[in-house]
């Protein structure tokens, strides 16, 4: 960051008193801007014993495969979110969301955090941000071709819980550095 949001002016980066951590702070207009975690809100949408899985048309990871989800936007909750998230990327309608997966990738300042739901139909069609969308068995599920390790990892708890028929709410961290693909 190199100007004030506010008031245009130059910031410089200093500890702001009754802080502990470094802040861009405008000295003209004294604002301090704070940076914080970005939420990436999801779903594991199911339909009978299938997940859908959409493959990205955009960076990062074009043409790899993920769970429908994105960036929270202000004035949405968690689960409007992974609903917007579902329905621009797989045009899929969801019923009850059930909070499922909270991992933290503190290297990329985000929180990704995903609901399991059932889809009402089983319609669904590739969004703009997707090239293609499909219901995956477990033993179809393109593993190689996963475009996240949260991605990844909640679909591996999932399939476990499965086979339990018990799904509580899992939290997971990835490790501090790694490269986005990973992610």
């Amino acid at each position: 960051m190199k100007f004030c949001s506010q008031c245009g002016n130059p910031v410089i980066q200093r500890i702001p008193e009754g802080d502990s951590r470094p802040r861009y702070v405008c000295e003209h207009c004294h604002t301090i801007h704070y940076q914080n975690p970005n939420i990436v809100a999801g779903c594991l949408p199911l339909w009978d014993d299938k997940v859908l899985l959409c493959r990205r048309a955009i960076e990062p990871r074009l043409g790899f495969w993920t769970l429908p989800a994105g960036f929270m936007e202000n004035g949405e909750t968690i689960e409007q979110a992974a609903r917007r998230e579902t329905d621009e990327e797989a045009c899929a309608v969801l019923g009850d969301l059930h909070l499922y997966m909270l991992v933290d990738v503190p290297h990329i300042n985000q929180v990704h955090v995903f609901y399991r739901a059932q889809m009402a139909s089983p319609t669904f069609a590739a969004g703009i941000e997707s090239l293609e969308v499909a219901l995956f068995d477990e033993a179809d599920i393109p593993w190689s071709e996963l475009a996240f390790t949260t991605v990844r990892r909640t679909l591996e708890c999932f399939f476990a819980d499965r086979r339990q028929q018990i799904y509580p709410v899992r939290t997971d961290a990835l490790p501090p550095s790694r490269p986005i693909q990973d992610t």
